[in-house]
């Protein structure tokens, strides 16, 4: 624990639930300053109790919607709520191109809902690189339920798994290629699939193809066979709420299956192991591109490797060497 003032008053804030101190810090995660991961360091031990859900899926399959319904049921069970919606990034600031102001504004002035937009910032997976912490900040501000939208990816969107307890794949009919995509690797990340404006025509058609596809698995984690959820026309209220209500409950049943199972553990588990990779990668890996970046060295390494003097698994070698010794030199100074 730090005895700096300055940063006390910031982890009193961002625990009190300030958005703006909130908002402040996740931008500065999203530029990599850092101050931002001292400030994590100091949150840390007050997070971990949120009950992260990831919505994925392809581009226009109506995540954005589904989430701005969510916020609605769970404020009604009076659950804070916060919200990541992963966005494109902007060519011209490198920030999101879709806002949270944009979208969700019927909540924006509710205090017990955070809407934060994080740019990708050309990160695969369909994910900001910022995610994972700006998670853990709206878990310390109290936020009990956290929705994390991905960019919409198609099939790269894996990577939500490593941030969220319980996953939600967004498919809609006539699409064509939802199932390509499951395959890819979707049917393996979800716990919870929704086929949504489900009044399409299709739709019977994309629920069989995931009923079948289900009955070829062997055996469920902890039991839990992925229930296939309907959300139907958005412009029929009463329905689309009743819609919207069965989804939070299943994913309510969901999280205590993880509980009760022990798979909660587990899925903590793989979380911590990608931080831990994220940490080493920003600690060990960034330092040594940038250095070899601003001497120039990167250059001369990329002539080597284009005229074929080289190539980038034994130039790895001779980078990882230098610096292992560099460090090891340094230790002994130290």
């Amino acid at each position: 624990m730090t005895d700096n003032p300055d940063e006390l008053e910031r982890l009193r804030k961002i625990q009190g639930g300030d958005v703006r101190t909130a908002s402040r810090l996740i931008r500065n995660l999203e530029d990599n300053l850092p101050e931002a991961k001292t400030a994590i360091r100091q949150i840390f031990p007050h997070t971990g109790r949120a009950h992260v859900v990831g919505f994925t899926g392809a581009p226009g399959a109506g995540k954005s919607t589904l989430v701005d319904a969510m916020i609605s049921v769970f404020r009604k069970q009076s659950k804070t709520v916060g919200v990541l919606a992963v966005d494109p990034t902007s060519p011209f600031t490198g920030g999101a191109i879709l806002g949270d102001r944009v979208r969700m504004q019927a909540h924006a002035e509710d205090p017990g809902v955070f809407v934060r937009s994080l740019a990708t910032r050309g990160a695969l997976g369909g994910l900001s690189r910022a995610v994972g912490d700006a998670v853990h900040v709206m878990d310390a501000m109290g936020k009990e339920i956290i929705m994390v939208e991905t960019v919409g990816a198609g099939q790269q969107e894996v990577d939500i798994i490593n941030h969220s307890h319980t996953v939600i794949v967004v498919l809609i009919p006539g699409m064509g290629d939802e199932i390509q995509a499951i395959k890819a690797g979707m049917m393996e990340i979800a716990d919870i699939f929704v086929i949504n404006k489900a009044d399409r025509d299709g739709a019977g058609q994309l629920e069989n193809e995931l009923i079948s596809m289900l009955n070829m698995v062997s055996e469920f984690p902890g039991g839990w066979r992925p229930p296939i959820m309907t959300i139907g026309n958005l412009f029929d209220a009463a329905a689309f709420r009743e819609d919207v209500e069965k989804l939070a409950d299943a994913v309510g049943d969901h999280y205590r299956c993880l509980v009760e199972t022990g798979l909660l553990a587990d899925r903590l588990r793989r979380k911590t192991v990608m931080e831990i990779h994220d940490a080493l990668h920003d600690a060990i890996l960034s330092p040594i591109l940038t250095e070899l970046t601003q001497s120039g060295e990167m250059d001369r390494i990329t002539k080597r490797i284009l005229q074929k003097e080289s190539d980038p698994y034994t130039i790895a070698d001779e980078i990882a060497g230098k610096y292992a010794r560099d460090g090891k030199r340094n230790r002994m100074i130290n």
